[in-house]
């Protein structure tokens, strides 16, 4: 028994999760998908979107959803 708890207290989810886990979720899976973004989320794509040079690529209208995919495709143009 000791070993198991040892074995147990050894064991991180946040360091090393699980590959059926999910700590990454598809943001179309996302509960609160449909919520609006968060200031985080706008103000981050507004960053990425003046040095993509893409100022139509910032919607203030997205959800949290369209913000998140929206912000990977500007991350993936400019290389942050």
């Amino acid at each position: 028994m000791a070993q198991t708890q040892r074995k147990d207290e050894d064991h991180n989810p946040k360091r090393d999760p699980a590959p059926q886990s999910n700590t990454e979720k598809d943001p179309a899976d996302w509960v609160t998908g449909k919520e609006p973004m968060t200031g985080a989320q706008a103000s981050y794509m507004k960053t990425l979107s003046e040095i993509a040079d893409e100022p139509e690529a910032f919607d203030e209208s997205l959800t949290k959803a369209e913000a998140s995919m929206r912000i990977d495709e500007l991350k993936e143009k400019t290389g942050r």
